[in-house]
């Protein structure tokens, strides 16, 4: 007898089975003397349609909200119908024995297997493969140690919770806003909370009133210091004050009340969960979330250099201890050769902070495989991607940086002034970054700092005693005004997203990318910010789908779930009575919904104003008329370059030849990529200058010598 194995993608399957020695290659799997390895393509099956209990939900209509059926039914996708139809005919073969679940080792992992099993009516025994890496020796220990299928069923009731409470709130807020309101209202479970915390910041920015304030440093001809008032602020928001308290130091002589010698330790930084890494490669790379983590995807199937991407650990397992050092030794190649050689000549110090099983839930934390490194196999921002991942995994086992600091007050006058310097004693893990940065790398900003006290600027200090008199040789006052909260860049916002248990490390990104698709907020730079729809999307949604705390609370259910701590049966209850609340709220607010993107023209069709959205193409003018279909192209975008002819400047665009800019009034083209910056590119551009002297030579307003000096252009041009 053979056992059917399903992996989540063909490139998994395929490597599956390959260790397992399944050499006989079919059309939807591969066969072996044991196993018959086939695999879905991603989710085969998924949560019906509202149109597929009933042909009236076909047309939205908010009379008929809320959708809430009894029973949430199951249906194949259409798309990728053909793989599920064959995995039904092999699950039927009286050959197979069992079925090992082999998609990825997670909570939709889980779910894609279960519902395949249930729409092909699986009733034999199976079991589950549960590894953190694709080599070869993870997938030969994982099939030595398979355990009970059973063993994950509540991983499955929470990942059926996590579907359904979307499908349920998410379908039932998107009809209801968007049918009230005539306009494409997307809402969901998650999505709604993060857009109502990045309003929230734009609001504080909004209100934020700029107050000046002065600073005092005064230069003490070998070091400088800063003035301090008795609560240690900086900051003098007085001006009165701070010329009073500069006219009475100015020209005095200073004593050093206190000298403190401190010596400081930054430990090292603990190792990536999916979060810090996508965190770190935006403020490193401006690498977006969604980027992160499909570098990351390949560098874990395709490469098979790093363990399992999706986990919210910073911890390694006990189990894992003795394969550390072959993991050193795996990576000490090229840039890392020097660095993880220095660590192999003598025992790994590994400690709580790099092993912790009470710290590690379903994976642990992202660090090197075992594999062979070939740096040259990787792409350019897959190198940059395993770069942070190596560093961080071989910092692990350095020593942690220690400095002294060293911390000088002088008086003058009796007005403080403080002064701080350090002096490296061991770089420890700082070596492996080449860099002496004192800041901790796992104190991570949210944006939201503002203007706070300024900080002591590090300086090299020269030897100083307490009681020793200094002389001041200049007080210099500044002017400066507080500063609002930043807007979130990708980085904060996940920082913000993960501090308040909004989604989880696999659907953050996906999160931020929906809430990008459906217009609701924008990238400008390197921050995000909300959109005018995202802005008033927030004011027209139920107050409990934008309160984050609520989310939150769902989240850590959905978590409890998991672990066999929480109810199925009572978390999708209060989804469906929360859901029929927040119809209704739609259903009775007299609030006003008014597109932010309306345009002056109108629909040649229905006459409704026409909206300007940006597709992938550029900018599209679409009917604000959701009856309506008509779509036309917006107004090209104008770029500084000059039209050779009339000088008006050109427009971008992009054609099979890449893109190039083109004179509305003149017609004249000039190619903005690879050799061919001239006035045309190919048959299409020589048309156009035909046309163009066809067009002046027969105005004689113009007189010959533009026609003359086209044709010279064309023939210089077709040379």
């Amino acid at each position: 007898m053979k056992a059917l194995v399903l992996a989540e993608k063909p490139s998994v399957a395929k490597e599956i089975a390959r260790v397992l020695g399944c050499h006989n290659k079919q059309k939807s799997y591969h066969e072996g003397p044991n196993y018959v390895v086939t695999w879905a393509l991603g989710h085969l099956v998924t949560l019906a349609e509202p149109e597929d209990y009933d042909d009236k939900y076909k047309t939205w209509k908010l009379e008929d909200l809320p959708i809430i059926p009894d029973k949430m039914k199951l249906k194949v996708i259409k798309e990728t119908s053909h793989q599920f139809r064959a995995i039904e005919q092999l699950s039927k073969r009286a050959d197979l024995s069992e079925l090992v679940i082999a998609t990825d080792a997670g909570r939709e992992g889980e779910l894609v297997a279960r519902w395949i099993m249930e729409l092909i009516r699986w009733k034999k025994p199976f079991k589950r493969l549960w590894i953190s890496s694709q080599t070869d020796q993870a997938i030969r220990e994982g099939f030595a140690k398979l355990k009970p299928g059973a063993e994950y069923n509540r991983l499955f009731q929470s990942a059926v919770c996590r579907s359904e409470a979307d499908w349920l709130i998410g379908l039932n807020i998107t009809r209801a806003l968007t049918s009230k309101y005539d306009a494409q209202l997307a809402a969901g479970r998650v999505q709604t909370p993060t857009l109502a915390t990045m309003i929230a910041r734009e609001e504080e920015i909004r209100r934020f009133q700029p107050v000046e304030y002065w600073t005092l440093t005064a230069d003490f001809g070998g070091f400088q210091g800063q003035w301090r008032g008795a609560n240690q602020e900086a900051r003098i928001f007085d001006k009165a004050k701070a010329e009073a308290i500069r006219a009475k130091v100015s020209g005095k002589q200073g004593r050093i009340v206190r000298v403190r010698k401190t010596e400081k330790t930054i430990p090292q930084p603990l190792a990536y969960d999916l979060t810090e890494l996508q965190r770190d490669a935006s403020n490193r790379y401006g690498f977006s979330a969604k980027q992160t983590s499909s570098l990351l995807q390949r560098l874990y199937e395709q490469h098979k250099l790093v363990t399992y991407p999706r986990t919210d650990s910073r911890y390694l397992t006990s189990d894992m201890a003795p394969t550390l050092k072959g993991r050193l030794e795996r990576i000490a190649v090229g840039p890392y050769a020097q660095l993880a050689g220095a660590l192999l000549r003598k025992p790994l110090a590994i400690g709580k902070r790099i092993v912790d099983d009470s710290k590690v839930s379903d994976h642990h934390a992202i660090i090197p495989t075992d594999q062979y490194v070939n740096m040259s196999a990787l792409s350019n921002e897959e190198r940059k991607l395993y770069d942070l991942i190596v560093r961080r995994f071989i910092a692990l086992f350095y020593a942690p940086c220690r400095f002294d600091q060293t911390s000088v007050v002088v008086d003058v006058a009796g007005e403080s002034f403080h002064a701080s310097g350090s002096i490296m004693k061991e770089a420890g893990w700082k070596e492996v970054y080449g860099t002496i940065d004192l800041s901790d790398p796992d104190d991570n900003e949210d944006g939201a700092n503002g203007e706070t006290a300024d900080r002591l600027q590090e300086q090299a200090l020269p030897p100083v005693r307490e009681g020793e008199t200094v002389a001041m040789r200049e007080c210099r006052e500044r002017s400066q005004f507080t500063k609002p909260p930043g807007r979130y860049t990708e980085a904060a916002l996940l920082t913000a997203m993960e501090r308040g248990n909004l989604g989880t490390p696999a659907t953050r990104a996906d999160i931020i990318e929906k809430l990008l698709g459906t217009d609701t907020i924008e990238r400008s730079g390197s921050t995000l910010r909300p959109t005018g729809k995202g802005t008033q999307l927030i004011e027209l949604a139920a107050s409990e789908l934008r309160s984050p705390e609520l989310t939150a609370q769902w989240e850590l259910e959905l978590e409890r779930i998991a672990k066999g701590q929480g109810s199925m049966e009572k978390f999708l209850s209060g989804i469906r009575g929360m859901t029929q609340t927040m119809v209704q709220a739609v259903k009775a607010s007299d609030a006003v919904y008014k597109p932010h993107n309306l345009t002056h023209s109108r629909c040649p069709q229905c006459s409704q104003l026409l909206q300007e959205i940006k597709g992938k193409r550029g900018l599209m003018l679409v009917c604000s008329n959701r009856e309506c279909d008509y779509r036309r192209a917006g107004e090209p975008q104008l770029i500084n370059k000059r039209c050779p002819t009339c000088s008006k400047k050109m427009e971008i665009h992009t054609g099979k030849a890449g893109k190039y800019a083109q004179c509305r009034r003149c017609n004249v083209i000039e190619m903005l990529e690879g050799d061919k910056a001239s006035s045309g590119g190919g048959r299409k551009a020589a048309r156009n200058n035909r046309e163009l002297i066809n067009q002046y030579s027969d105005k004689e307003s113009l007189g010959s010598s533009l026609a003359d000096a086209l044709k010279a252009a064309m023939e210089k041009n077709n040379s």
